[in-house]
């Protein structure tokens, strides 16, 4: 995997400490799309389990994992689609 993935799931795994943690690297997907980079790592889906999410709001789960992931989504990050659940959910 390269840098944004590896600090996606670093960051992640420090803020949350997810019992589940899947990261898929969507761009070749949208090769040509606008916000589409060259090499890849432009577009994700995140599926994350945490405790930390127990009594939270859907949107405010996401608001957590973008705040976490602030650094990313600022510049080589276009897109990044996040479910974010608490332990027991599907």
């Amino acid at each position: 995997m390269g840098a944004i993935f590896d600090a996606i799931r670093d960051k992640l795994t420090t803020a949350f400490e997810p019992t589940r943690l899947e990261i898929v690297d969507d761009s070749s997907r949208h090769a040509g799309h606008a916000g589409a980079r060259e090499g890849g790592e432009s577009h994700f889906n995140v599926t994350i389990e945490s405790q930390a999410f127990a009594g939270t709001p859907r949107v405010a789960r996401q608001r957590m994992v973008y705040k976490a992931l602030d650094e990313e989504l600022a510049g080589p990050v276009h897109a990044l689609s996040v479910k974010a659940l608490a332990p027991g959910e599907s």
